[in-house]
């Protein structure tokens, strides 16, 4: 069975790129430009992970955050960043529930060790 992947970024060229990238390593990838988008596709479809933009268009990446933990708690969330690293952010995701935190300048390889990382500990 192939582990489904949400991606949520409101940058289509990003939400291409990763898509396409985890597709070729075996994953199902569901994509989501908004904060509504990506609620509704989390509750619509299992996922085993989500990749989350910290700065959606719509909505504050960390209040979606708290959403899906709150109604999927064991739903991994790595929480991805262009603005570079930011302890604050970076403590804030982590209480907040993140697996992890990757700036968008990481190689999609040290991405890919951070999915391979969190999803380690689903069942």
């Amino acid at each position: 069975m192939k582990q489904h992947i949400l991606i949520v970024d409101d940058e289509p060229p990003i939400r291409e790129l990763l898509a396409e990238f985890f597709q070729k390593r075996g994953y199902q990838v569901v994509t989501a430009a908004t904060a509504e988008e990506a609620t509704r596709l989390a509750d619509e479809t299992p996922q085993h992970l989500v990749i989350l933009d910290i700065a959606l268009a719509d909505a504050d990446g960390l209040e979606l955050l708290r959403s899906l933990k709150q109604k999927h708690p064991a739903l991994p969330v790595i929480m991805l960043t262009g603005m570079g690293f930011d302890d604050e952010l970076l403590q804030e995701a982590l209480q907040n529930g993140a697996s992890g935190y990757v700036s968008k300048a990481l190689s999609l390889e040290q991405l890919l060790m951070e999915v391979h990382r969190a999803l380690k500990f689903v069942t």
